[in-house]
């Protein structure tokens, strides 16, 4: 199982932090008593839904070590699981389950969010906010350089092309199970510094399971000709800056 860099993943740790504020803010619960984050990493936004709701328990679950031993420095009073998403369970209902940027990770969609919605208590909510940037170019480059390769055929079990369907999908599966349904996406417009920002980007996220499963001078060959396709696709502007367009996908769901 691929384990995170929390120090890349953090290096563009505003940009990250916004469409989780964003997924935050559209949760209308008032004085929940117990408040779940699925894939909460290092627990920058666990500590902020604790800030939100100081009188509920708020527990982050996520399944990677790395990430989850930077949690001590969040605010106290929060609760830590390292537990694999793909069997987690709550010990009783939820009044909030919510998670920024995680699910994607997770296949066989269509079992796993109406067990999320089976975690919520009546009045409740699922706030889930995905990835949906998938056929832009950060990300074809990716499978593009699979498959140039002589490391292709290794490789492509852990390739994610296209793991976040179409928000109709999402609609069918939650609406059976809620009373009212909140959707949107957003495309974000990330402003990123550096030499190769998308690059540096991809590397603390879709990059990693890749890199778990190649050597050294195979990582070296393959980061190279991904480069050099995003420095195409991506070119910096006049101030030495690069415009990253990122779209995420939004659900609400009140049980």
């Amino acid at each position: 199982m691929t384990d995170w860099n929390p120090a890349q993943y953090l290096r563009y740790g505003s940009e990250r932090l916004r469409p989780a504020l964003d997924l935050m803010s559209r949760i209308q619960v008032e004085s929940p008593e117990t408040v779940y984050d699925l894939g909460c990493g290092t627990g920058t936004i666990t500590g902020i839904l604790k800030e939100r709701w100081p009188d509920a328990k708020v527990t982050g679950v996520d399944s990677s070590a790395s990430m989850l031993e930077l949690t001590q420095d969040v605010e106290t009073g929060v609760y830590w699981q390292h537990s694999d998403l793909n069997h987690w369970q709550p010990e009783n209902a939820a009044d909030v389950v919510y998670s920024n940027a995680a699910l994607h990770w997770l296949d066989g969609h269509e079992q796993l969010f109406p067990r999320l919605m089976e975690a919520v208590k009546p009045g409740g909510v699922l706030a889930v906010q995905m990835p949906e940037n998938f056929g832009a170019p950060s990300h074809t480059s990716i499978a593009d350089t699979v498959r140039e390769g002589a490391w292709a055929e290794r490789l492509a079990p852990f390739q994610r092309e296209h793991p976040v369907a179409e928000p109709a999908f999402y609609y069918d599966l939650v609406s059976q199970m809620s009373s009212s349904v909140d959707m949107w996406e957003t495309t974000y417009m990330h402003i990123l510094e550096g030499e190769d920002p998308v690059v540096e980007w991809t590397k603390a996220t879709m990059l990693r399971p890749l890199f778990d499963n190649l050597n050294d001078e195979e990582e070296a060959a393959f980061l190279k000709s991904y480069t050099e396709k995003v420095a195409k696709a991506y070119p910096h502007s006049a101030d030495g800056k690069t415009v990253l367009p990122f779209k995420r996908l939004f659900i609400v769901a009140v049980k």
